[in-house]
């Protein structure tokens, strides 16, 4: 893999560094952004920026996925297509109803 942006930085007394200007530009770093880091098997240390709390990922949304392979995958005779009805059906519930699934919920929206 080319490298291209190399940059150094040294630790202080209290095994603290700065993250150099380059690497917080092309991460998008701001202040306060937390780092994740990646150690491999040959010691190579791959550094991200962590994604927010509140975009963490959902800690039941993929055994639910898993499942639902499994499900899938053990009873293909249980699924079925959507038809023109239901869809029909759906459309009727929501309309054109605008909904932003990255919005978070609120306590205001029950």
């Amino acid at each position: 893999m080319p490298v291209t942006l190399e940059a150094d930085s040294s630790l202080t007394d209290r095994y603290q560094t700065t993250v150099p200007e380059p690497v917080r530009r092309v991460l998008k770093l701001r202040k306060r952004d937390r780092l994740h880091y990646v150690v491999r098997d040959n010691g190579e240390v791959v550094l991200s920026r962590a994604a927010p709390a509140d975009e963490a990922e959902d800690p039941a949304l993929a055994p639910f996925l898993a499942m639902l392979a499994r499900d899938m995958a053990s009873n293909p005779q249980r699924l079925q297509a959507v038809g023109p009805e239901l869809a029909q059906r759906i459309h009727a519930l929501v309309g054109d109803l605008d909904v932003d699934l990255d919005a978070p919920l609120s306590a205001a929206d029950e």
